[in-house]
């Protein structure tokens, strides 16, 4: 029986205590090569729209026996689970990094702990954005560990040197928050458990330079009382330009009879946007007893209505029969 392979691509984009503060998944690591400074946790590179820059990454294998790899360059982005930093695959178009950075060699083996270094040139279009153009120099284990069972999860890994490179022109940081959504969740019977809300948003970056965002999240019940004011930790720390998050935050101890005004702020060094939504906290039993006496008071009052119109018909007087006029008699014809 065939077994249907499912490949899972494991990319480790951060760092650990490792030589340069290597990218490392326990087997290999991949960094820049130090400068005669001093060591790079990352790629930090600058240059003009048209500039060629060239520079050296390293590849440490650390276990005991020689490893291959396929090298490439990739462009990042953020993922939509909670907007990590990640990069394209290879089979995937690339647009910035990716497609401007050309490696010496695109596969390499390494011995048993040892350590390959390979240059490699970036060359920036001369029509190129300027702003933050993110990405990575990403060793691949091109071997596929398969598991077990009927449906194998095959498993490729890959370690990859972040790249942030910024081309010169004009920077513009700017943030736009929408799709702001509210579910709010409450006991059937008030007070008798704990009500929660949550809070769904969109964040994006709609400028051309990496972020930071800090989001607060505040509301008001009635007559301005604050029922919530804060700062929220669950945001992504990067940002990327053109990239958008969807991102939810749970709200517990959510008012249960009370109306509820939120406003969503985000804001990073020279942007700031708002987005507001409301919402009615009213138990369910509640609602339903007073949607029953709104009910019998309309009944009775449209049953009173027609009392009153039926009392009023009998006891008006019937207005009086107006005179038929008689019709005048012709005299008689008169003889000859």
């Amino acid at each position: 029986m065939r077994k249907l392979y499912v490949l899972l691509l494991g990319l480790m984009l951060a760092w650990q205590a490792a030589p340069a503060h290597a990218a490392d998944n326990g087997g290999w690591s991949v960094y820049p090569v130090a400068s005669k400074i001093a060591a790079r946790p990352y790629f930090y590179l600058s240059a003009d729209p048209g500039q060629t820059l060239t520079d050296k990454v390293a590849v440490q294998n650390k276990t005991g026996g020689p490893l291959t790899f396929r090298l490439y360059a990739a462009d990042a982005y953020n993922t939509a689970r909670d907007g990590g930093f990640a990069v394209r695959t290879l089979k995937e178009r690339m647009l910035g990094v990716g497609a401007w950075a050309r490696l010496a060699k695109g596969r390499i083996t390494v011995p048993g702990h040892s350590t390959a270094t390979v240059p490699f040139t970036l060359h920036v279009p001369d029509g190129a954005e300027p702003g933050d153009h993110p990405g990575a120099v990403v060793a691949l284990d091109e071997r596929i560990d398969p598991g077990g069972g009927s449906l194998a999860l095959g498993v490729q890994r890959a370690v990859g040197a972040r790249i942030y490179l910024r081309v010169s022109g004009p920077t513009l940081p700017a943030l736009s928050v929408g799709q702001l959504h509210i579910s709010h969740h409450q006991p059937l019977l008030p007070w008798l458990g704990t009500g929660t809300a949550t809070v769904s948003y969109t964040l994006r970056n709609t400028g051309n330079v990496t972020l930071d965002p800090e989001v607060e999240l505040k509301a008001h019940g009635l007559f301005g009382r604050t029922l919530l004011d804060r700062e929220l930790t669950r945001v992504p720390s990067e940002l990327l330009p053109g990239q958008s998050v969807r991102l939810t935050e749970t709200w517990s101890g959510a008012p249960q009879l009370d109306r509820a005004d939120v406003t969503l702020t985000a804001s990073a060094p020279g942007t700031r946007q708002s987005a507001s939504a409301s919402f009615l906290a009213l138990p369910w039993l509640v609602g339903a007893l007073v949607f029953v006496a709104g009910a019998t008071v309309g009944t009775l009052l449209v049953r009173a209505r027609r009392g009153r119109v039926r009392r009023s018909a009998r006891g008006r007087p019937s207005p009086p029969a107006r005179p038929t006029p008689s019709r005048p008699r012709s005299s008689p014809s008169a003889r000859p």
